[in-house]
Formats: structure tokens, C-alpha cells, sequence
């Protein structure tokens, strides 16, 4: 099955949308949860994907992505962002302990959203009537597939990504202090990081084995959705 421009952009375009606005919207539901309220009074801790769409972020480059990569026929590597959270970690409870549940919140919405679109896989699977069940299952694969890239990438330890703030908020202060330092340059490293292949290598084993655990849990077949991952990536 090869998907034309038109079925890419309709299957990929609500589990991106909602992959990349509501992880940004967990950061602002713990922000509030350990004592900010910054997000909560700015209105960002909603499940209203609006509230987090940055135009370019999260709508116009996903779409350039996949135009190019169908028109050049690669399999282009989709990624994007939305409205970054506004968090004040100094009006957290615990700042430094608090950080950790902060950051660890959107890698932890993406592993959830993973989840529900691979149990829309299974229903798709057992649906009778194809033109329901065939778009379900290729938008649920987009969905575990994003979702998965998003966790992996975002818990890389590396400020300003959420794994870098994690290992920040578990050094001891001295440490942690020399970590935090990096953040101005993390993404200028993270770049050099992707283009000579080493993000790729330290990823992708991580991905795989996410990819493996989201199949036992639901009972999808692996092989299953491997194929279902590469019909939508093609």
C-alpha cells in the first residue's frame, strides 16, 4: 500500500497535532501541580490544541516535511514543536526536586498517547469493515510512532531537552550546576549530535525497545505494526 499526499497529511495531521500541544500541556499540569501557576493563569494547561499551535512549529514545517519527503520520495524525519509551557521553577515547592516531575510530565503524556493509539490499532484490526478499520490503523501507527520519537528524543540528557533537566534535578549541585551551564548551546550540540549520525544510533535501540514493550502490553502483533509503521513513513 503506498498512501498519496492528500492520506499522508490526513493521518498524520491529528496525532502530530496532539503528540506535540499536549506534551506541552503536561509540563504546565505539573508546573501547577508542584506550586506555578504560570501556565494555569496564561490559559496553556488544556487539552485545546490551539492553545499550544505554534504556526510554524507544528503546522507548517510537519507539513513541508511530508510534501518534501513524498515529492523527493524519502522517508523524511518528521518532527516539530509547539508553544513552549512558561514554567517559573522558583515558585515551585522544591525547585530542584520539583524539576524532575516537570520535565519527566510531557515524555510521560507522549508514553500515554503512545499507548491509546496503539490499542486504536488493535480495535482497527478487528473491525470488519475496512473503510473504517484500514485509516485507523495507519493513523494509530503514525500516532505510536511519533509519540515514541518524541519520549526518546525529549528524555535525551541534554538542557534544554526534558532528560536534561531530569539529570539536572539528580546531580548533586555541583554537578548538576555544570549540566545546567550547557543549555544555551544544547541546541546547537543537539544538531551536530543528529547530522553526524550519533543521535540516531543512541535512539534508535531505545525506540525499538519502546516500540516493543507498547506491542507485548496491548497484544499488537510487532510484526504487525513494523509493517504498519513503514506503509506510513514510506
Amino acid at each position: 500500500m503506498e498512501l498519496n499526499l492528500i492520506q499522508k497529511i490526513a493521518i498524520f495531521a491529528i496525532p502530530v497535532i496532539f503528540a506535540i500541544t499536549l506534551h506541552e500541556a503536561a509540563h504546565g499540569y505539573a508546573a501547577k501541580r508542584f506550586g506555578d501557576k504560570t501556565a494555569f493563569v496564561l490559559g496553556r494547561i488544556s487539552l485545546n490544541p490551539l492553545r499550544h499551535i505554534d504556526p510554524f512549529g507544528t503546522v507548517i514545517l510537519p507539513l513541508l516535511i511530508l510534501v518534501l519527503s513524498k515529492l523527493t520520495g524519502g522517508a523524511g524525519i518528521l518532527f516539530g514543536w509547539a508553544k513552549p509551557v512558561p514554567v517559573d521553577y522558583s515558585q515551585l515547592k522544591n525547585p530542584k526536586r520539583d524539576m524532575l516531575w516537570v520535565a519527566a510530565a510531557g515524555p510521560g503524556a507522549n508514553f500515554f498517547m503512545a499507548l491509546i493509539w496503539i490499542l486504536m490499532i488493535r480495535i482497527g484490526g478487528m473491525l470488519p469493515d475496512q473503510f473504517f478499520a484500514t485509516p485507523l490503523t495507519l493513523m494509530g501507527a503514525v500516532g505510536v510512532m511519533i509519540n515514541t520519537v518524541l519520549m526518546v528524543l525529549n528524555l535525551f540528557p541534554l538542557p534544554p531537552l526534558d532528560g536534561g533537566r531530569i539529570l539536572v534535578s539528580l546531580l548533586p549541585n555541583r554537578m548538576a550546576w555544570h549540566v545546567a551551564r550547557l543549555e544555551p548551546y544544547g541546541f546547537m550540540i543537539l544538531l551536530v549530535l543528529l547530522f553526524t549520525g550519533v543521535l540516531g544510533a543512541v535512539m534508535w535501540p531505545f525506540i525499538g525497545l519502546v516500540l516493543g514493550l507498547l506491542a507485548a502490553v496491548s497484544g499488537v502483533d510487532p510484526s504487525t505494526l513494523m509493517q504498519l509503521i513503514n506503509v506510513v513513513l514510506s
